[in-house]
């Protein structure tokens, strides 16, 4: 009775020990995709893209939401912090503030945009995220040149 519990203990430890491993392989391990290089499902300009989630933010992040975007306008400010950098088009004054669309840059790309300045027309790539009733959400932004 006792080497039947040891084997079913034993069974469950080595079933236990393989899904870990291929959680870590398949999930937690998962390659992610470089937006950098991805062709933009959409190019617009950024007071458009705006106006589209102002007026109609459902139907906006159904055609939107989780694609990547390509978005020209004038860029209003950055802001970095220590491993975060953030562009801004400003599309109009808030209650709280400039609205409108916020680029969370990667890495690679966070010097290009911090050393642009203010007011210069770009282009700005990344996967859009969604809309907080004040700004466009894009994240994994690159500078297109």
């Amino acid at each position: 009775m006792k080497k039947n519990w040891i084997l079913i203990l034993g069974s469950l430890a080595i079933i236990g020990v393989i899904a870990a491993i291929l959680i870590y392989i398949f999930v937690y391990n998962k390659q992610q995709p470089d937006y950098s290089k991805a062709n933009p499902d959409y190019t617009l300009n950024g007071e458009e893209l705006f106006r589209e989630f102002r007026n109609n933010p459902d139907a906006a992040a159904e055609k939107y939401n989780g694609k990547v975007l390509a978005i020209e306008g004038n860029l209003y400010s950055v802001e970095s912090t220590d491993s975060l950098t953030i562009a801004v088009f400003a599309i109009e004054e808030g209650m709280f503030g400039d609205e409108g669309i916020r680029f969370a840059f990667i890495p690679e790309f966070a010097s290009k945009i911090a050393s642009t300045p203010p007011e210069s027309l770009v282009t700005i790539k990344g996967y859009c995220t969604g809309f907080n009733d004040t700004d466009v959400i894009m994240e994994h932004c690159s500078l297109v040149e």
